[in-house]
């Protein structure tokens, strides 16, 4: 352990926790980070990923429709969700031997649900007070539901993070974090644009969930099993053929949306009954990056370069469509990298995100961008659970 910790339980500590469950379902990615309050470098101490049993994710997915009992459901999914939370703590603490009391906060996500800020809610399934009690740290959560009071979207919460992270004074960017849905952060060059960002639809969502039902795989390793078939232009064309799409931003979206039902009824039209499964999966591979492309040629034409995390950042045949449409759109390359390349991994990136927003919490500053939410102001995020 450092010798140059604060003390247990000191206010001045710049130690966070971040964790992190998408909309994959597969499990909770957590970092711990010293964030120094004077702006000074951040510094991931330790990684942990913890896998979710099939027997919670099951829950989970039952959960994202209506359902007999499932107020109970869900307390109890809830539950044994924060298990899998307090083991990704414990090991971020063992990997890094720093003790418990030394952690400023844990800043939690939650697993979503429901996202309905059309009619004025989020829902992050999540048990903050059985975490905090667990772990022995204070706990920051719910960091949605505030912004959405204030009329915004509640999503996405990442660009003002991968502003400070990943914007640069030379380079118009953009940050693609590809999960279950995918969201763009627009990061001008210099500082007199604001930063703005939305969900562009989905990412891995209908690809896990296709790939799940045909090989009884969780994701496409590599982007392998789409890059053995062929896009259907015509089902490409009913796919993107969405009203969401057309929908200006602030926007966001998730599973209440997009989800296998969805592709199924797209499937069902006489054109498309005829095509493989390898087919399909090309498809919805081609599917994410074309909708990610015309967002960003749309409102961020003259991004240099496009910075992805999240788990499509391991997908090499989405990466490749992804950089040949939009380089084929823009009239000239425009390079596709992984966040990796500047320094952190894309599995990290919203764990941390999520750390950095604990931190905005305990220094009470402000966590949403309205430009991107569309909420009235900025709104301090999240609330807290005290460990005693």
């Amino acid at each position: 352990m450092s010798a140059d910790l604060d003390p247990p339980r000191s206010a001045s500590s710049s130690l966070y926790i971040g964790l992190m469950s998408g909309t994959s379902l597969d499990g909770v990615d957590g970092v711990l980070a010293s964030l120094p309050a004077d702006g000074s470098a951040m510094a991931t101490l330790a990684t942990a990923y913890v896998p979710f049993p099939d027997d919670l994710r099951a829950a989970l997915m039952a959960l994202q429709a209506s359902g007999e009992n499932e107020l109970q459901r869900e307390a109890m999914a809830a539950n044994q969700l924060v298990v899998y939370y307090a083991q990704c703590v414990a090991e971020l603490l063992e990997k890094s031997a720093i003790p418990a009391a030394y952690i400023r906060a844990v800043g939690v996500h939650g697993q979503t649900i429901r996202h309905r800020p059309e009619l004025g809610y989020t829902r992050q399934t999540n048990n903050p007070s059985l975490l905090a009690e667990l772990c022995g740290i204070d706990v920051i959560a719910d960091f949605r539901s505030r912004d959405v009071a204030a009329g915004g979207q509640g999503a996405p919460l990442v660009p003002a993070f991968h502003q400070a992270v990943f914007g640069n004074e030379e380079q118009a960017r953009v940050a693609v974090n590809i999960g279950g849905i995918s969201n763009i952060s627009i990061l001008p060059a210099g500082t007199q644009e604001a930063t703005s960002g939305f969900d562009t639809g989905p990412g891995n969502v209908l690809m896990d969930a296709w790939i799940a039902r045909h090989q009884g795989r969780s994701y496409d390793a590599d982007g392998a099993w789409g890059a053995s078939g062929k896009p259907d232009a015509a089902l490409l064309a009913a796919l993107r053929n969405e009203a969401y799409f057309a929908l200006p931003p602030p926007k966001s979206t998730g599973r209440d949306l997009f989800h296998i039902e969805w592709l199924d009824a797209q499937l069902a039209a006489p054109a498309h009954v005829h095509l493989s499964p390898a087919d399909v999966q090309a498809t919805l591979t081609a599917f994410t990056a074309g909708t990610i492309a015309d967002a960003i040629l749309r409102h961020a034409p003259q991004t240099g370069a496009v910075y992805v995390c999240g788990g499509g950042a391991y997908n090499a045949y989405l990466l490749r469509l992804l950089e040949e449409t939009l380089s084929a759109g823009a009239g000239r390359a425009i390079p596709v990298l992984s966040t990796e390349t500047l320094g952190i991994a894309p599995n990290h990136v919203e764990a941390l995100a999520f750390a950095w927003l604990a931190q905005r919490f305990c220094l009470r500053l402000p966590g949403n961008l309205p430009a991107v939410t569309g909420a009235r102001g900025l709104r301090v995020l999240g609330g807290l659970y005290p460990a005693q």
